[in-house]
């Protein structure tokens, strides 16, 4: 059963012959610019060429799903607010369980909702595959990778915003991180390692810090320790200093079982940090911001809401 961790990433990985296979871009007016001034740190070798791949049959609201595959140079993307600036910023992670991106069903449609919203966004291109934990059958439970490098460039990518905050018009006190499926757990995981980089410094944005001033994880994996148990992944340390956070999970998802968000949950509350989670019986997993028949999708609301409440934007 714990392989359908990694469905969401072998079910792109599978269906290549059904797809359209491409070079993944950002809209016109928007450019990916390399988040490591030089090599990334702790490169690991790819089975090939980073490509984006449209899955056409496994549709979400009836469109098609685009993943991006053999990433090993991560990059950034900055959306720009249309309209009203708030000089809030949300770094986003999408998920795909650590093997691939759903680079637009959780990244650039979610970047087009925030900055309609007058929030900053900046699309992360992380590493993949195999940057994060995975199931391990012998042990019943989550082993974390030797070099975590999904979580280096969420630490780099968080301390570059923050560094060019003035020239982006950004409030360097309102930067948070939002994430979906394995971009939860990468949510969470920044959200507990930000005290010191995982890498040598290479710049002054390096400076920075790293921690998120909100966290937002929805549908997060890899943070349950075992099957059907409530104990916290043990690389998961929460103290009084995990900014506050929002959680998101249906009851019936088949690929991150409730569990996650409840555990993460709970240490939150033993920690004394702020937390809202909202569960739902019904809504499955990958819907990203489309809307189905679920109320859960309509998800983008409670959110908006819940960040007026942290002061973080006006209610």
């Amino acid at each position: 059963m714990k392989l359908l961790i990694f469905a969401f990433g072998v079910v792109f990985a599978c269906s290549v012959l059904n797809a359209q296979t491409t070079v993944w871009q950002p809209s016109p007016g928007h450019t990916q610019v390399l988040i490591w001034p030089g090599a990334a740190p702790d490169a690991q070798r790819v089975a090939g060429p980073e490509i984006a791949t449209t899955d056409k049959d496994s549709l979400v609201a009836g469109r098609p799903v685009v993943g991006v595959e053999n990433v090993s140079l991560p990059t950034m993307t900055v959306f720009s607010p249309m309209g009203k600036n708030t000089g809030v910023a949300v770094v986003v992670f999408p998920g795909g369980g650590y093997q691939i991106l759903a680079i637009d069903l959780e990244g650039t449609e979610v970047c087009d909702w925030l900055t309609s919203k007058g929030i900053t966004c900046v699309l992360l291109k992380y590493r993949v595959p195999g940057s994060g934990p995975h199931w391990d059958g012998r042990c019943k439970c989550q082993i974390t990778p030797k070099s975590p490098t999904a979580l280096e460039d969420a630490q780099r990518t968080v301390g570059v915003v923050r560094f060019h905050a003035a020239e982006w018009h950004i409030d360097p006190h309102k930067i948070g991180v939002l994430g979906f499926s394995a971009g939860g757990h990468l949510v969470a995981a920044i959200s507990t390692h930000f005290e010191r980089r995982l890498y040598p410094a290479v710049d002054a944005a390096d400076k920075e810090s790293c921690r998120p001033d909100f966290a937002v994880a929805i549908y997060p994996g890899h943070l349950s320790l075992a099957e059907n148990s409530l104990a916290l992944n043990p690389n998961i340390q929460t103290t009084r200093e995990t900014p506050p956070t929002f959680l998101l999970q249906n009851e019936d998802d088949p690929v991150d079982r409730v569990e996650h968000s409840l555990s993460y949950y709970a240490a939150l509350k033993k920690a004394g940090v702020p937390v809202e989670m909202h569960l739902y019986a019904q809504g499955g997993h990958a819907f990203g911001l489309r809307r189905t028949k679920f109320p859960v999708t309509g998800w983008p609301q409670l959110v908006e809401t819940w960040l007026g409440t942290i002061g973080m934007i006006s209610e």
